[in-house]
C-alpha cells in the first residue's frame, strides 16, 4: 500500500471523530421545551425556586421552561420519574434537603438512590430554621432559659412539625441529643399547620423554616429563641444563632437544589448548570429569594455533591441515633 493511500484510509478513519468532538464540545441544546420536575404542591419551597429558574432560563436559553408538580410519597413520585428520563437536558428537578438527603437516610427501601441516580447541577438556596416558641407557653427567651425549662418539665412538653423525617422534625431531634432534652413529637402535614397548632399553644416549641414563621414572629404570635445559621439573619437581626448561645457547631439549613437524570455528559452539564446558575444569580432574582428568606448558593456540582453527601451522613446518624422510623 503506497504513503499516500495508507494517508487517505487513514484521514477518513478519522474524518467521523472531528464532529463527535465538536458536538461533545457544544452540544446542542435546548432542542425543545424543558421541564423542571417539582415533588411538591404549587406555593411550596422548592415550587418557589422552580418557577424562579424556570421564568428567568425561558429568557435566555430559546426555549420555553415549565415547572411541573408531581407531589406524592414525600418526593418519590417526581424522582421516579427523573431517573427514568433521557439525560439530555431537558428534564431537571428541583427538590429540598427531605428529597436529595433526608430521605437516603430515612428510608431503607427507597425507589430512588439520589446519590447514584441523578446529576448534581447545583445547590439552589438554603434558609436557617428558627426555634420558637409559644410566648404565653413558655416563659424563656434564651437558649439557657429554655433548656433549662425543658429540663425542668420533663415528660411534660411537645414540639411540633411538618412531619415525620422533614427537615425540622430532624433539626429538633438533633437539639435534643446535643442538649439531652426529651419533648414529645407532635407531626402535622406541613409547616403552616404545625405553626399554627403552636401558636394555639397545643405543642410549646418548634424549628420551623424561617419563611414559615417569620410573619408569625414579627405579629408576636411566636417567639424566637434563635436561628440554626453560621450568622445572625438579616430578616431576624436581633435573634442569636444557637452557636452564639453555646450550641456549638449547631449550623442547620434547610435547602433547595437542582439535579437531573445520571449519566450527562460533562459538556453537556456545563450548559446547564451555566443556564441555572445564571438564572439563580440573576439579580432580580436574588431580590425575590432573599425577600423570603433564602440565600441564593448557585455552587458548581462538584461542591454541591460533596455538601450532599455530608448532609446524608449527617442525618442518616441522626435517624439511627433517635431510632426514626418513616412513616
Amino acid at each position: 500500500m503506497t504513503m499516500h493511500r495508507r494517508m487517505l484510509l487513514a484521514a477518513c478513519a478519522a474524518a467521523p471523530l472531528v464532529p463527535r468532538a465538536a458536538a461533545a464540545q457544544a452540544p446542542d441544546w435546548p432542542t425543545r421545551p424543558i421541564t423542571i420536575l417539582v415533588p411538591f404542591v404549587a406555593g411550596g419551597p422548592s415550587d418557589i425556586v422552580a418557577r424562579s429558574i424556570a421564568n428567568r432560563m425561558a429568557q435566555t436559553i430559546g426555549q420555553p421552561v415549565v415547572a411541573e408538580n408531581r407531589p406524592g410519597a414525600n418526593g418519590e413520585v417526581a424522582a421516579r420519574q427523573v431517573v427514568r428520563a433521557a439525560p439530555d437536558g431537558h428534564t431537571l428537578f428541583v427538590g429540598s434537603i427531605g428529597v436529595f438527603a433526608i430521605n437516603a437516610a430515612l428510608r431503607p427501601n427507597l425507589g430512588y438512590d439520589p446519590l447514584r441516580e441523578l446529576t448534581p447541577i447545583t445547590l439552589a438556596v438554603t434558609t436557617p430554621n428558627v426555634l420558637v416558641v409559644n410566648p404565653e407557653k413558655v416563659p424563656v427567651r434564651t437558649m439557657a432559659e429554655l433548656v433549662d425549662w425543658l429540663q425542668r418539665n420533663r415528660g411534660r412538653t411537645s414540639y411540633s412539625t411538618s412531619g415525620v423525617g422533614s427537615s425540622d422534625h430532624l433539626t429538633m431531634e438533633l437539639f435534643k441529643q446535643r442538649t439531652g432534652t426529651d419533648p414529645e413529637h407532635v407531626p402535622y402535614g406541613g409547616g403552616a399547620a404545625a405553626a399554627t397548632d403552636l401558636i394555639a399553644g397545643n405543642v410549646q416549641l418548634s424549628f420551623q423554616n424561617l419563611g414559615t414563621v417569620a410573619g408569625h414572629i414579627a405579629g408576636g404570635r411566636l417567639r424566637a429563641i434563635a436561628v440554626t445559621s453560621a450568622e445572625r439573619n438579616r430578616l431576624l437581626p436581633e435573634v442569636p444563632t444557637a452557636i452564639e448561645q453555646g450550641l456549638s457547631d449547631f449550623v442547620v439549613t434547610s435547602w433547595q437544589a437542582v439535579m437531573a437524570p445520571a449519566g450527562m455528559a460533562p459538556p453537556l452539564l456545563a450548559r446547564v448548570h451555566a443556564a441555572v446558575t445564571d438564572a439563580l444569580k440573576h439579580p432580580e432574582t436574588v431580590q425575590r429569594l432573599n425577600g423570603i428568606g433564602f440565600d441564593v448558593v448557585a455552587n458548581s456540582p462538584d461542591e454541591y455533591r460533596s455538601f450532599q453527601l455530608a448532609e446524608v451522613a449527617r442525618w442518616r446518624q441522626v435517624v439511627q441515633t433517635a431510632n426514626i422510623r418513616a412513616e
